[in-house]
This record gives structure tokens, C-alpha cells and sequence, in this order.
């Protein structure tokens, strides 16, 4: 199945979290927190402001990073999708 966003809206898979600290510990998952980080994996068309359609900023494959408390949380097929606005984003992730 695929998914498609409307308008300003963007669906991210988020990041695997390390499960092992840099000192070697290794972190439960009960103690793991949400990544803030993810790809994005599809967009939509923009948004009109002020009677001019503006596109999205971001495109597919694209790293991001967002709120922790962003976005709505979507489980298609066993596979929890993160569904955010464009202006829910902080950044792009180069590199």
C-alpha cells in the first residue's frame, strides 16, 4: 500500500535509536527515547499562501529532523509512519 500527503504534509519513518551508549552500555528500551530524526519517504504538493502555491521544501530521502511531540503517529501494515506539516520541520540533514 502506498501513502500519499495532501497539501503541506509530509510522512517520515523515524531513525533507529543506538541501543548501545558510547561507553558501552547497553539501553533497555523501555529507556529509549523517540528519535527526533527520520526520512522522509513521501510529500505533498505544497500549500497556497496568499493566493500563491508554494511547494514543499523538503523532498523524498531526505534526512530531517523535528519536535519530539510533532507530528501524528500512523501504523499502516506493521510500519509506524510519522505524519508532520512542512512547518513542523527544524532541518534538513546533509551530509
Amino acid at each position: 500500500m502506498q501513502i500519499e500527503p495532501l497539501g503541506d504534509r509530509i510522512v517520515v519513518v523515524r531513525t533507529d535509536v543506538e541501543e548501545v551508549t558510547k561507553g558501552g552500555l547497553f539501553i533497555p528500551e523501555s529507556g529509549k527515547e523517540k528519535p527526533q530524526e527520520g526520512m522522509v519517504i513521501a510529500v505533498g504538493t505544497g500549500k497556497v499562501v496568499n493566493q500563491v502555491f508554494v511547494p514543499l521544501d523538503v523532498k523524498v530521502g531526505d534526512k530531517i529532523l523535528f519536535g519530539k511531540y510533532s507530528g501524528t503517529e500512523v501504523t499502516i501494515e506493521d510500519v509506524l509512519f510519522l505524519i508532520l506539516r512542512e512547518e513542523e520541520i527544524f532541518a534538513k540533514l546533509k551530509g
